[in-house]
């Protein structure tokens, strides 16, 4: 690799879980990778240390005017061993792109690569190897001066955590269900919604609430100017397909640029099928329901990757998709990118990034 780190190794090694009854984001690798920027050094000093807590000052600028950002990317072990990355340079550009919406400086993209690379190495023994299992990566980046005035830190913690999962949901690809939020908005033109950034998820956690009180698995956001328009489901992008078109909101500033979004668009227009971003309405939706031509609706993410929709609750409508089945369209979708995450599918479009 063309960046080298510092490593201490943890002298005290966790027991590795049960891969068969893991939950998703609770336990945690033995090792971190950490690095930090000042204005004369740039991004320096990087180094993997055991994993453990963050000694920061009770006065740091992520506490109390939320200056930090956050990605999520996953490592897959395949059938021979070999351990891959999916599309990491896309995650590495993406924070950028948050970055510059934060007032947070850019890393170069190779050696963000390689520093996730050259975790994932060190705590490779814990990717778990059963089906629907992976390693979730999670970067993220703190601005961390001890100084209260709103303006961007002088200082800033890159890290890098690792933690073995799961299926995000506990049923898998079971259909969720889906409640459709008029309350509250998730972004607006000329906000944060395309950012990947706390603020934006822990204003959604009253939406969430209130749908899980409900019953409903997860909230389907509508624009937050005409609230209209389907953007989001929960953290994911969402698909609808309605008449053999599958329609996606468009990439216009309010909803996240997924890595899964772009990769699924790819594998449709790949396979010849209609593909559109563009603006949808709720009204819409529950017309195609009613007259039959709504055939399947999913949500994509790291997280998930695929998560098929079964029923959609809006005001006093219900609607039922496919018989609250995953479609054939989302199986084929998941099938794939699973497939070609954990080398089961040959990978011909350069997505795969192996540790070596």
């Amino acid at each position: 690799m063309k960046h080298s780190f510092t490593v201490i190794k943890n002298e005290s090694p966790k027991a590795k879980p049960d891969p068969s009854a893991l939950k998703f984001g609770e336990t945690f690798t033995d090792h971190m990778f950490l690095m930090e920027y000042t204005k004369e050094k740039g991004w320096h000093d990087g180094r993997i240390v055991p994993y453990g807590p963050l000694s920061i000052s009770p006065a740091a600028t992520c506490l109390h005017y939320g200056q930090e950002m956050f990605e999520g990317l996953k490592a897959y072990k395949t059938k021979d061993g070999k351990v891959q990355l999916f599309r990491p340079v896309m995650n590495a550009r993406r924070t950028n792109v948050t970055n510059q919406r934060m007032c947070i400086p850019t890393i170069d993209e190779e050696l963000y690569v390689e520093a996730i690379k050259a975790v994932v190495d060190m705590d490779r023994d814990w990717i778990p190897d059963q089906e629907g299992t992976s390693l979730y990566v999670r970067p993220f980046i703190i601005g961390d001066s001890p100084v209260l005035g709103v303006k961007p830190a002088a200082h800033y913690l890159f890290g890098i955590i690792l933690c073995p999962v799961g299926p995000y949901y506990a049923n898998g690809l079971a259909p969720t269900k889906i409640y459709v939020e008029e309350e509250y908005v998730r972004a607006v033109p000329g906000g944060t919604g395309f950012a990947k950034i706390g603020g934006n998820y822990a204003a959604a956690l009253k939406s969430q609430e209130k749908a899980h009180e409900k019953g409903y698995d997860q909230v389907l956001w509508l624009d937050g100017v005409e609230r209209k328009y389907v953007e989001e489901i929960g953290t994911s992008n969402a698909f609808f397909v309605i008449d053999d078109e599958v329609i996606t909101a468009p990439l216009a500033g309010t909803i996240l640029p997924g890595i899964t979004r772009d990769s699924v668009l790819a594998l449709l227009k790949e396979w010849g099928m209609k593909v559109s971003e563009r603006k949808l309405t709720i009204q819409e939706v529950f017309q195609a329901a009613k007259d039959g031509s709504l055939q399947e609706v999913f949500a994509t993410g790291t997280a998930a990757v695929i998560s098929p929709v079964g029923e959609l609750s809006w005001v006093d409508q219900k609607a039922i998709i496919h018989d609250n089945q995953i479609g054939e369209l989302s199986q084929k979708l998941y099938d794939t990118l699973y497939g070609i995450q954990t080398g089961k599918i040959a990978d011909d479009k350069g997505w795969i990034v192996s540790v070596e």
